[in-house]
């Protein structure tokens, strides 16, 4: 009761939203591309079974009203679709292999024309996800229903009739024949810098819809009291199972810190969560309620699409590549997600629980963090191309109309090294001129 008094005076008058339970487990789903395949088979099995049992009582009730005339009729159908269904079941599956087989070489070519990490953008894609599923479903359903054909039949003696198994097999195949078209055009589309850009962003907006409002007061923490180490195996801080520390911190009447931002790489003995306001809890581990894993994830981490814009843009600029105009593609979406983040209280995120009280304190960046983070390596790579630089001019100045005034001075400061760097960089007072005018198309 003691504990629970002393955090009481961390209630505040706007709460912000609770914590999902079931969150990180449907991202981490989402980042596999194992479980919707899984699924899909196991649902095929269950379709392949209902329509085991209505062709039986199909052919029930066509015996007992002693229509063996429609029975014989359907029998002859049936045994003509056989071809077809084998057909389908000998073709499915070289059919998934060469499709797929061109998938791996154009996300290939993808992340090596733009970045590696544009690699989980495919993974997490739900049409590559669908596509393959209603693949491999309909290779076993086809499967399946062949083994629902008898040899020989004698209409007042059969018992099932494969029926609505044929035909759900028909439409399992047009349907795989739809989202192979659509699966295409959307590899096609991820194949091209815009879309990609723009996927990234889209991803890094959602997980900031997601993440609670950050808090713009400065109430002090309780005394720190003790910290709690990883134990388990390092890698990146994928994400926090923020629902169960809410939980824990609320029966200990304690409030947890989280050490480490998401995105930071952990080993073993890093400390990740500091107790505030009591005792540490018994017998607990970080794994429980933290993921770790080997590379970053747009769930929780609010730089990444930042990182990821910025790798796409400093490879086009390598003087191997020499494509200004997708670094100035990238900082379109560099600016837009800047912007978002402008009027957003940044710095730390605070979690309560169901009476409002602050139970878990997660520390993230910064505005100066990403304002670094978006402009300054860009910006260093950026003095020899005046078409990115002009860009580089008009975002910062765009940015500067929209960002209250205590969030100024980092983009002032980009804008003048930059100036700084295309001043000893250009030769000439047109060339230095021009380099520095603001465009937002970068030469347009």
């Amino acid at each position: 009761m003691g504990n629970e008094g002393h955090v009481s005076s961390w209630r505040q008058p706007h709460s912000s939203r609770r914590p999902r339970a079931l969150s990180p487990l449907r991202e981490h789903l989402r980042d596999t591309f194992w479980f919707a395949p899984t699924a899909g088979l196991v649902c095929s099995v269950l379709l392949w079974w209902a329509s085991s049992a209505l062709d039986m009582a199909l052919v029930e009730h066509l015996q007992r009203e002693g229509r063996y005339e429609l029975l014989r009729g359907l029998i002859s159908v049936v045994n003509d679709a056989k071809t077809i269904v084998t057909t389908i079941s000998s073709a499915m599956m070289t059919f998934i292999g060469v499709v797929f087989s061109i998938s791996l070489v154009a996300v290939q070519m993808a992340s090596g024309q733009l970045t590696p990490r544009v690699v989980r953008i495919f993974i997490r894609s739900r049409i590559s996800k669908l596509t393959l599923t209603v693949f491999l479903a309909t290779f076993l359903f086809s499967l399946l229903v062949l083994t629902s054909y008898e040899s020989e039949r004698n209409a007042r003696r059969v018992e099932s009739v494969p029926v609505v198994q044929s035909i759900a097999t028909m439409l399992l195949v047009g349907l795989s024949l739809l989202l192979f078209i659509g699966y295409v055009s959307s590899t096609l589309r991820l194949m091209q810098v815009g879309p990609v850009v723009d996927r990234i962003a889209q991803e890094s907006l959602g997980m900031l819809v997601r993440l609670p409002v950050g808090s713009a007061d400065s109430v002090p923490l309780p005394p720190e009291t003790s910290r709690i180490g990883h134990q388990g195996h390092a890698g990146v801080l994928l994400d926090i199972h923020a629902a169960r520390l809410v939980r824990l911190a609320r029966r200990k009447g304690v409030v947890l810190r989280l050490i480490p931002r998401i995105g930071d790489f952990l080993v073993p003995g890093t400390p990740v969560l500091a107790v505030h306001g009591g005792a540490a809890p018994r017998r607990f581990t970080p794994g429980y309620t933290v993921s770790v894993g080997v590379e970053r994830t747009f769930h929780q981490d609010l730089g990444l699409g930042l990182r990821q814009l910025s790798d796409i843009a400093l490879r086009a600029l390598s003087p191997a590549v020499n494509d200004p105009t997708t670094a100035v593609q990238c900082l379109d979406r560099i600016v837009q997600l800047l912007a978002s983040f402008a009027g957003r209280p940044l710095g730390e995120v605070r979690y309560r629980d169901r009476r409002g009280v602050v139970r878990l304190v997660q520390n993230v960046p910064g505005w100066t963090d990403l304002v670094d983070l978006a402009l300054a390596e860009i910006r260093g790579c950026a003095v020899h191309a005046p078409q990115v630089t002009r860009r580089l001019f008009a975002g910062i100045d765009d940015l500067l109309l929209i960002v209250p005034a205590e969030r100024r001075a980092p983009l002032l400061r980009h804008r003048t090294l930059l100036l700084q760097a295309v001043e000893r960089t250009a030769p000439s007072a047109d060339e230095r001129r021009f380099a520095t005018s603001p465009d937002r198309q970068g030469i347009g």
